[in-house]
């Protein structure tokens, strides 16, 4: 670790989130590493679950008054995501609140490393950051080539210690993003939808396996492992994917802070028998016959619904919540949750499998309430 980061910098900012790095012992074997090796760190902890724009502007005073040139962050998606807004965000004079509302371009990030903790966003190799304000209500995404890290360490043993409901968190977040790839029309990329279908295949078969044995490595491994080649962009190549439920959950995490893995379980069964008709039938077809298996010799409406029963049993079975009655989502927050979702796309509709406007949206949540 200390050869790679050499490579990029001399004085770092580590972050991290709560005390699960110090209570397994990572922390103090990274610190170890720093000071061996002579390289002078600072910390930023506290990354919040859902990370906050104040957490990055923190970070960034952090780093400019230490001439810090490196960022490593140490955990899951929340911290690695954190670290590339703050990356970013040291190369732009203003708030960087803007970099995430696109008021403002990015124009360079300083260099990252991560250390996997947590198998979910897929953050450690990507581009890709999601960042809250809870002053204005908004969970919104941006990227740049810049903000990629230069190295992720990926060690399976790191996420032994990870809660139950974390693990099941992130299986649901790993799905979602192959879901939001796999789910387009017409396209003819073969290839991908066929990785996309093994890494569902992945963390169907894995996915209870870590979370009723959650020191069972190959499971664990097999999960990161996905976790990181849902969202490397592999999946989305040769395709015009426009996320949908992603954009509409992340009004759920920006109204109540819940865990992002835990919405996205409950949104997609009901966004799939939203959208569920004539034109799309085919392409649940296909899901339920490869991934789950299904007979395709029975009515392909059959095999579709048969398809998504199956989808939501399996995040049942993980112990998620079905309903966002059970998460604390209060049912007079619907339309202003829905309305956001439209204005936060800068008012145009959401997603392209089957574009959604408010109503569709309002009708989503209610589906799921």
């Amino acid at each position: 670790m200390a050869d790679e980061i050499k490579k990029y910098g001399t004085r770092v900012l580590l972050t991290y989130g709560g005390g699960s790095i110090k209570r397994i012992g990572l922390y103090q074997e990274v610190v170890d590493i720093l000071k061996d090796n002579d390289i002078p760190f600072w910390e930023l902890s506290g990354i919040e679950p859902n990370p906050r724009i104040d957490s990055v502007r923190e970070g960034i005073r952090i780093i400019r008054e230490n001439n810090i040139d490196f960022i490593l962050a140490v955990g899951g998606g929340s911290t690695i995501d954190c670290s590339k807004a703050i990356a970013a965000g040291y190369y732009y004079d203003g708030d960087p609140w803007d970099l995430v509302i696109k008021k403002a371009e990015v124009v360079d990030a300083l260099p990252l490393g991560t250390i996997l903790t947590l198998a979910a966003t897929g953050s450690e190799m990507d581009r890709g950051a999601v960042i809250s304000n809870l002053e204005t209500k908004q969970k919104l995404s941006f990227d740049h080539i810049s903000m990629a890290p230069k190295f992720s360490i990926l060690d399976p043993t790191y996420t032994f210690t990870v809660p139950k409901v974390q693990t099941a968190a992130g299986i649901a977040d790993i799905m979602s993003h192959t879901f939001e790839n796999y789910f387009t029309l017409n396209d003819g990329a073969y290839l991908q939808d066929r990785f996309a279908e093994a890494i569902l295949k992945t963390c169907i078969k894995y996915g209870k396996i870590a979370f009723e044995e959650p020191e069972n490595y190959e499971a664990r491994a097999n999960i990161m492992w996905a976790s990181s080649w849902a969202i490397n962009g592999l999946l989305s190549y040769g395709k015009d994917s426009q996320w949908s439920v992603h954009p509409i959950e992340h009004e759920l995490s920006a109204f109540y802070d819940i865990t992002h893995g835990i919405g996205l379980a409950i949104l997609t069964p009901a966004w799939m028998e939203y959208v569920l008709d004539d034109e799309r039938v085919d392409k649940f077809v296909e899901y339920g016959v490869n991934v789950w298996d299904i007979d395709r010799n029975i009515d392909k409406y059959e095999i579709a619904k048969l398809a998504i029963q199956k989808t939501r049993e399996f995040f049942k079975s993980l112990e998620i919540p079905m309903s966002l009655r059970e998460v604390g989502i209060k049912e007079e927050d619907l339309e202003k949750m829905a309305k956001a979702a439209i204005d936060n796309n800068d008012g145009k509709k959401i997603g392209n499998f089957k574009p959604l406007d408010y109503e569709d949206v309002l009708n989503i949540y209610k589906k799921a309430y």
